[in-house]
């Protein structure tokens, strides 16, 4: 059996450009997506915790260092300069593969420069 795992997640980015003409769906910092282990041309879910749209679309390179997040082509109908969302990829592992399976989770500023990086999310408490 597969399970279908969050494999890395850029989380509280923010969107420094939006744009319907441009080819290509997200454009995100050479940095960032190394960091985070997203491919080029990996399919991506994006949250956006601004205005609650949650859509699918695949990453595309940006300019190393550069804080580029750009939303583009149709998505851009869905994210707008300044908002800020929740990127994430995600893998499908057999059951020996989730033994030892972490994901990669990189957490960001309004800058987006990287504040830290985990492989788990804090257990919530009431």
């Amino acid at each position: 059996m597969q399970q279908t795992m969050l494999k890395a997640k850029l989380h509280h980015a923010h969107v420094t450009h939006s744009e319907l003409e441009y080819e290509g769906s997200c454009a995100i910092d050479g940095h960032l997506l190394d960091t985070a282990g997203i491919s080029e041309y990996e399919q991506i879910h994006i949250y956006n915790t601004t205005n609650g749209e949650r859509f699918v679309t695949y990453a595309i390179r940006a300019e190393h260092h550069s804080g580029i997040i750009s939303v583009n082509g149709a998505a851009a109908h869905k994210a707008d300069k300044g908002d800020r969302v929740i990127i994430c990829s995600y893998a499908s592992l057999s059951q020996q593969e989730l033994a030892n399976f972490k994901p990669t989770l990189v957490y960001l500023d309004q800058d987006n420069n990287i504040k830290r990086t985990r492989n788990s999310i804090p257990v919530q408490v009431a």
